[in-house]
């Protein structure tokens, strides 16, 4: 059995160590908010936060959550940052198919934890390897200075 706190809650789930935690977010505990992309940590859809910092689930085995580690996923991020992006999104009308968002979401929402008053290469440096097909990239970036402007009113 392996205990992982995600989204606040203590969880055990009997799984191999080196199962990706995307599939244990999806397939174990059934939160299908986090996406399946590419499989190689090369599109963003899978990212979730552990301990804060944008990580992708898909490359990210299970067993190498230390036992304190704090895993956030789409249907449990909160704060501000959450709250402003969130309303950015809508306000925005950034979503177009709609895959990749959850990911897009998480960076994000970690880089206006750190940072109210990104620059443009600030959120092209965080949002990097977040890949949008419908190709809402503009919208994404215009979301983000929304969404900061809003936090720092």
């Amino acid at each position: 059995m392996i205990r992982i706190n995600v989204n606040g809650e203590d969880r055990q789930v009997d799984v191999p160590e080196d199962m990706p935690l995307l599939w244990v977010l999806r397939d174990e505990l059934n939160m299908t908010g986090t996406k399946f992309g590419c499989g190689v940590a090369q599109c963003g859809a899978c990212t979730v936060h552990v301990d804060g910092t944008p990580t992708r689930a898909c490359q990210t085995p299970v067993g190498m959550l230390g036992p304190d580690s704090k895993v956030t996923t789409i249907e449990g991020v909160k704060g501000k940052a959450a709250q402003a992006v969130q309303a950015a999104w809508q306000k925005l009308d950034v979503v177009q198919c709609g895959y990749c968002q959850s990911g897009q979401i998480m960076s994000a929402v970690a880089l206006l934890t750190d940072n109210q008053n990104p620059t443009d290469q600030d959120i092209d440096a965080a949002m990097d390897g977040n890949v949008c097909r419908c190709a809402t990239y503009v919208r994404i970036r215009a979301a983000v200075k929304d969404a900061a402007q809003t936090m720092r009113a």
